[in-house]
C-alpha cells in the first residue's frame, strides 16, 4: 500500500468513527434475521383481505416426491438423516377462484423463536442445522402440479442436520401484501396478512454397525469349542455357547 492509498483510508476510518452509531435495517424479511423484533407484526399491519383459511395455501412439499410434510394436527414434520440434505419447497399463496384481490407478494421467514434476540447472527434456525435459503420476499406468479391455477410463491430450500443437531420445533412466519408502506411509516400503505405455522424438524439416526444381532452365526460373536475336538457348529446339540468378544 502506498503513501496516498495510506492516506484515503485512515481519513475513510477517521469518517466512520465520526459518524453517530445507527440501527440496523433490512427490507423484510430480511430484518427477521438482523433485528430482534417477535415477528413481522412488529412492523407492519395485519390488516389484509385474505383472512379466510378455506382458499388460504401455507403447504411445505418434500421436492423429491412432491407430497405434502403437513401432519394431522396441522404442524409440519422435515425428517431426514444426520448428514444428509433434503430439500424441500415453500408454497404460498390463496386457491384458484378466490374471491379475494390476488396477493402482489409473499414474504416469509423459518425462524427459531429461542434465537430472536440473539445478537451478531446471520442464521436464527434451528440450531446445528444447515439451511440455504430459511427467508424469501417473492412476487406472486409461481406455479405448481400440486395446486394449479393457484395465485402462489414457490421457493425450494435445503436442510441438513449437522452432528451437533437435535430434535427442534421452529416457526414459519408469513406474510401475503399488496401495495407498498409509508417510507418511515410500515403499518402505513400497505396490505398484509400474517400467519404463523409450526414446523418441526427430525433427526433420523443411521443404525450404527454391529447392533443388530440375527440369530445366525455374525462375525462379531466367536464361538469356543468346550475341549479339543468339539466342532464348532452351531447348529449341532453339541453347539459350544456363544461369546461375546
Amino acid at each position: 500500500m502506498n503513501k496516498f492509498h495510506l492516506t484515503l483510508a485512515v481519513l475513510a476510518l477517521s469518517v466512520a468513527a465520526a459518524m453517530p452509531p445507527r440501527t440496523a435495517s433490512a427490507y423484510p424479511p430480511a430484518v427477521g434475521i438482523l433485528g430482534q423484533s417477535r415477528d413481522c407484526l412488529s412492523c407492519h399491519a395485519d390488516n389484509g383481505p385474505w383472512r379466510d383459511d378455506s382458499k388460504l395455501i401455507i403447504d411445505i412439499l418434500d421436492q423429491a416426491s412432491g407430497n405434502s410434510l403437513k401432519q394431522e394436527d396441522g404442524t409440519f414434520l422435515i425428517s431426514t438423516k444426520r448428514g444428509e440434505a433434503r430439500t424441500v419447497l415453500t408454497v404460498i399463496g390463496r386457491v384458484q377462484g378466490d374471491d379475494a384481490p390476488t396477493p402482489y407478494r409473499t414474504g416469509w421467514l423459518y425462524t427459531d423463536p429461542q434465537r430472536i434476540t440473539e445478537k451478531g447472527s446471520l442464521t436464527k434456525f434451528a440450531r446445528g442445522w444447515s439451511v440455504n435459503l430459511p427467508m424469501a420476499c417473492r412476487l406472486v406468479g409461481d406455479a405448481s402440479k400440486t395446486y394449479p391455477g393457484a395465485q402462489i410463491t414457490v421457493l425450494p430450500m435445503t436442510v441438513r442436520p449437522g452432528d451437533d443437531a437435535q430434535d427442534s420445533e421452529i416457526e414459519l412466519q408469513v406474510m401475503l401484501t399488496k401495495g407498498e408502506s409509508v417510507k418511515g411509516k410500515p403499518k402505513e400503505g400497505m396490505l398484509g396478512s400474517y400467519f404463523v405455522r409450526k414446523v418441526r424438524l427430525t433427526v433420523v439416526n443411521a443404525k450404527e454397525p454391529g447392533k443388530i444381532r440375527s440369530a445366525a452365526r455374525s462375525p462379531d460373536r466367536t464361538w469356543v469349542a468346550p475341549h479339543p475336538g468339539t466342532p464348532a457348529d452351531p447348529t449341532s446339540s453339541a453347539a459350544p455357547r456363544p461369546v461375546d468378544p
